[in-house]
């Protein structure tokens, strides 16, 4: 519904790593020349849905996108990593909290030296165990519409500051 209302473009593939993402960003963005670009991306490559996690490849896809929307002007909004303290279809995996925090906290620091709008999902969205918190969560990690909800209102804020 949020992109239905609005004249905004989902382009979010569930499950999709980084990488993945990057291999279509120009036929998804560039191609269809927006003023902007949200960028979330991190925590399927945490979950190693197609790969082991290294951070610094993961981080450097993530600044590819941030680079090649950047040299086509297209504004960019980055996002922290929404929080997660497990991925149930990978239990075997550790350090999860920990993983998203230091990418994030790479990311905002990129985005502060790099011209870009900086959205802090974790900061809003997070439980005491880094989890999600319930509230706004049945998994831990994936947001309901409560959580979507959040999500929109920080997005859209951040969209009505490109726009001054």
């Amino acid at each position: 519904d949020f992109f239905k209302s609005k004249q905004y473009i989902g382009r979010g593939m569930s499950g999709q790593t980084s990488h993945q993402m990057l291999v279509r960003f120009h036929e998804d963005v560039v191609n269809l020349h927006p003023k902007a670009v949200v960028i979330n991306s991190g925590t399927n490559d945490i979950a190693e849905n197609n790969h082991d996690y290294v951070e610094d490849r993961t981080y450097e896809n993530i600044i590819a996108m941030v680079e090649i929307a950047q040299a086509n002007k297209i504004k960019v909004i980055l996002t922290t990593i929404t929080p997660c303290d497990k991925y149930r279809w990978r239990p075997q995996l550790t350090d999860v909290v920990a993983k998203i925090k230091h990418l994030n906290d790479r990311l905002r620091a990129y985005a502060k030296t790099h011209k870009c709008l900086f959205v802090d999902y974790w900061s809003a969205m997070a439980g005491e165990n880094g989890g999600m918190l319930p509230t706004i969560s049945s998994d831990g990690c994936h947001p309901t519409l409560e959580g979507y909800a959040i999500m929109e209102l920080m997005i859209k804020a951040a969209i009505d500051k490109l726009k001054d």
